[in-house]
C-alpha cells in the first residue's frame, strides 16, 4: 500500500550531521534536525546505497514561496498530507514546480520509456540513473535541473548551504513509527515489479527537503535511487 504516514515536517534549522563513516556495504545518511513545538524533529536522508545500485540527487531552484503556499500556511510541526496535488504533497513526476521546460521534460520521458521498453532490467538493477536527458539539461541554457550521480558527500555538500541559510525548512516523507522523525525522504514511486518496495509505490507521496530563505526564494533538494523509474502510471508503478 502507499505510504500510510506521509506528510511534511516544518520547522527551523537545529542541526545537520553525517554518518561518521562512509564504508562500502553500509547505507550512508545525512541527519537533519528541525526545531518544532513538538521537540527536535529528525530526518534521515539516504544519499548512498550499500551496493552498486546507485543514488542520484537533484536541486530545483528559482522557486518562490508561492510555489509552496499550501504547506507554508501550516504551523511548525508534522502534518499528514493527502496524496493529492491540492494538499501540498510532492510528486517528482507530476508537481508543476519540479518540471523542466516542457519540451525537455517530454524528451526525458520519451528517452526513459524507450529505455524501459528496449532494456527491461532485472529486479533491482540500476537501470534508471542519470541519463542522456540529464546530460543535455546540464548543457542547455534553459530551466532544467539534471539528476547528478551521488557519492554520498556531494549530495550533502550541495544541501548544507541551503539549510544553513534557510529561514524555514520543510521535510517531506513518512513519519517514524515511534519518536519524532521523518524517513523515506526520497522518490517513493517507480520501484520495479518484484522489488521489496513495489507495494510502497504511489503518486503524490514523494519525499524531499525544501528550504525557504528570507528573500522569499525556495529550493527543493530531491533524491532517487537508480532502480526507480520516473515514468509511472496512476498507481505510481513503472509503465
Amino acid at each position: 500500500m502507499p505510504l500510510p504516514r506521509y506528510g511534511v515536517a516544518a520547522g527551523t534549522f537545529h542541526d545537520f550531521t553525517r554518518d561518521p563513516s562512509h564504508d562500502f556495504g553500509h547505507w550512508y545518511h545525512g541527519h537533519l534536525t528541525l526545531t518544532t513545538p513538538e521537540g527536535p524533529y529528525h530526518a534521515a536522508l539516504d544519499v548512498d546505497s550499500p551496493d552498486d545500485n546507485g543514488v542520484a540527487y537533484r536541486v530545483v531552484d528559482g522557486l518562490t514561496t508561492a510555489d509552496i503556499a499550501a504547506v507554508r500556511a501550516l504551523p511548525d510541526g508534522f502534518h499528514p498530507l493527502a496524496s493529492t496535488p491540492a494538499s501540498g504533497a510532492l510528486d517528482y513526476v507530476r508537481s508543476p514546480m519540479l518540471q523542466d521546460v516542457t519540451w525537455l521534460a517530454s524528451l526525458a520521458a520519451l528517452i526513459r520509456r524507450l529505455r524501459l521498453l528496449l532494456q527491461r532490467p532485472a529486479v533491482g538493477a540500476p537501470a534508471f540513473g542519470p541519463d542522456l536527458a540529464d546530460r543535455l539539461a546540464g548543457l542547455l541554457p534553459v530551466r532544467a535541473f539534471p539528476w547528478v550521480p551521488s557519492d554520498g558527500d556531494n549530495a550533502l555538500d550541495v544541501l548544507q548551504p541551503y539549510l544553513l541559510a534557510a529561514s524555514r525548512i520543510y521535510v517531506f516523507g513518512q513519519r517514524f513509527d515511534t519518536g519524532l522523525g521523518v524517513h523515506d525522504v526520497h522518490l517513493n514511486q517507480g520501484d520495479p515489479y518484484g522489488s521489496q518496495w513495489w507495494d510502497d509505490n504511489g503518486t503524490w507521496q514523494d519525499g524531499a527537503v525544501v528550504c525557504e530563505h528570507p528573500t522569499g526564494s525556495v529550493v527543493v533538494w530531491q533524491i532517487k535511487f537508480d532502480t526507480q523509474v520516473l515514468t509511472t502510471d496512476d498507481a505510481g508503478h513503472p509503465r
